[in-house]
Order: structure tokens, then C-alpha cells, then sequence
């Protein structure tokens, strides 16, 4: 139940977060799905975090493998449906692919004309890797899917030292090893740096992939249960819905669907939707292909 806790809970993240989104940090804490934030959506209503993620995962497991070009195809439709949701990265590039431009071309030009490419919107999507791929293949395959949107190499190695953690959990290996692991694997000094000695440094839930990292990892690793963790990276505001999404599918890695509380998991959008495609990833998992 850990591979569906992971997605379940990087939507219960998103959703929670949603509202929040761009928001300082509140004094009122938020325990409840709640509609509004800066494209109002009702409770439970999930943003592109969920979207992008959800069409990784559906990549997978029609494809069985990791499939550029059919992931760019699932990733474009979900942006052909609600562009409004996508941040200044992800939209310009997927506005390029649209009117003709060859993905990686497109990349590099939203770097060169964004200067740079550090947005962290290669970081949330990135998760069901880790319940595809098997640990000694996760690092290499977070950095090829990082690198289809976003030119700039960090933000690959974020997500490869969060995958890799979830990759571990969903396979049964404790936290505290799983980050250990992924901290020994790391060999990009600035995310070794910051996300190795996270407990260095104060959440700042920003766009910036390293920070955003951070932030997840931070209240991941500080919590006791599920419930804390997630509660922990919405209420920071700022990029809340993006926090939100990574910690939850951190936390729900490790703690599995069951930690999830019913009263998030009945008002999520689409949660049966969500628990049937984590099964089917699962299901046609690597680890179950002939290396």
C-alpha cells in the first residue's frame, strides 16, 4: 500500500496546498480541504502537480518503460486542458513543443529566454518514477525526465535524491536509510549540500527546485506521521501546493495509504482514479522486467 500511499499523497499535498498557493505563512492553521487560492478551486480539487504526476505515471504503466516521446504527448494534454495551472517554465516550453518545436530545442530556449530553469516543476511530477524503477535505476531516469522541460541539470538531481527516497520506502526501506542512501548517491555539490544537511536549514517553500526540495524534505524528515508532515509544508504558504505535493509523496511512501486520514482521502479529487493508476504502475513496475 506504500506505492498507492505515494500518489495519494502527493495529491492530498497538492490539494491542501492549492489554496495557500502564493500566500505568506498564516497564523491560522490549515487542517481541512478548503476551496479558493489564486485559481479558485473547489476542496479537494488538485492542480498540474497532480496532472504532470499523473500522466508520468500513466506513461508507465501503458508503456511499461519510461517513454520520452509518449510523455511528452500525455504531459501536453494535460496542458491543453487547464494551461492556466502551469508555471512560466513548463508553459513556455510546452507552448513551443505545441507549435512545432522539438522538445529538447524547446528546452533549451525557455532556459536561455527564462535565464535558466530551476522551477521545481520537474521535481513534483517526477514521483511515480520512484515507484516504477528500482533503486540502482532511479537517479539516471529522474535526470532524463527533469531534463525534457527543464534545461538545468539541479533540478534532475532534486528529483533523483527524492525519488530515490521513495523508490527505497515503497520497497520497505526505513526513511532515515532511504535519505542516507540518497545522500551517498548525490553527486550535484549544491543539492548534496543543502538536501544532505537539511536539518541546517529553515524551510523557504519557493519555486526554486533546491529550495522546494528542501522544504519537502525538511518536514518529511521532522514528522512523526503523515498528517504532521503534510500539515508542516502547506501551512508554510508560498509554493504550497507544490510543497505540499512533494512531502506527501515522501510521507506517503513511507507511511503508506492506510496513514492518509479518511476525512483528505474522501474529499480528494479523483482519489479512486489516483488508487487504480498507483496500482497499475505497480503492477507493471521494473523490478518485475527481465534486466
Amino acid at each position: 500500500m506504500r506505492h498507492e500511499g505515494s500518489l495519494i499523497g502527493l495529491a492530498v499535498g497538492d490539494a491542501l496546498g492549492a489554496p495557500l498557493e502564493g500566500s505568506q505563512r498564516s497564523e491560522v492553521w490549515l487542517t481541512q480541504m478548503r476551496p479558493g487560492g489564486r485559481h479558485f478551486r473547489k476542496a479537494g480539487e488538485v492542480t498540474d502537480d497532480t496532472l504532470q504526476a499523473g500522466a508520468v505515471a500513466e506513461s508507465l504503466a501503458v508503456c511499461g518503460r519510461f517513454d520520452e516521446g509518449d510523455l511528452i504527448k500525455k504531459l501536453s494534454l494535460g496542458y491543453i486542458q487547464r494551461p492556466k495551472w502551469y508555471g512560466p517554465t513548463s508553459s513556455r516550453f510546452f507552448d513551443l513543443v505545441l507549435s512545432g518545436t522539438p522538445p529538447h530545442r524547446a528546452a533549451r530556449i525557455v532556459h536561455t529566454q527564462n535565464h535558466g530553469s530551476r522551477s521545481n516543476g520537474s521535481v513534483m511530477r517526477g514521483f511515480p518514477l520512484g515507484i516504477f524503477f528500482p533503486p540502482p535505476d532511479i537517479i539516471s531516469m529522474s535526470i532524463r525526465c527533469s531534463a525534457i522541460t527543464h534545461h538545468d541539470p539541479v533540478g534532475g538531481h532534486c528529483s533523483a535524491f527524492l525519488n530515490l527516497m521513495v523508490s527505497e520506502m515503497v520497497r520497505g526501506v526505513p526513511r532515515k536509510t532511504a535519505f542516507r542512501h540518497a545522500r551517498s548517491l548525490c553527486i550535484y555539490p549544491e543539492v548534496h549540500a543543502i538536501l544532505g544537511s537539511y536539518e541546517q536549514y529553515d524551510p523557504e517553500p519557493s519555486l526554486d527546485c533546491v529550495l522546494c526540495s528542501h522544504a519537502a524534505l525538511r518536514c518529511f524528515m521532522d514528522a512523526r506521521s503523515f498528517e504532521q508532515a503534510v500539515l508542516s509544508a502547506v501551512n508554510l504558504g508560498g509554493d504550497a501546493d507544490t510543497v505540499g505535493a512533494c512531502t506527501g509523496a515522501l510521507a506517503g511512501a513511507c507511511w503508506g495509504l492506510e496513514a492518509v486520514p479518511i476525512r483528505w482521502r474522501r474529499d480528494l479529487e479523483g482519489y479512486e482514479e489516483l488508487v487504480r493508476l498507483a496500482e497499475r504502475v505497480w503492477a507493471a513496475r521494473a523490478d518485475n522486467m527481465v534486466r
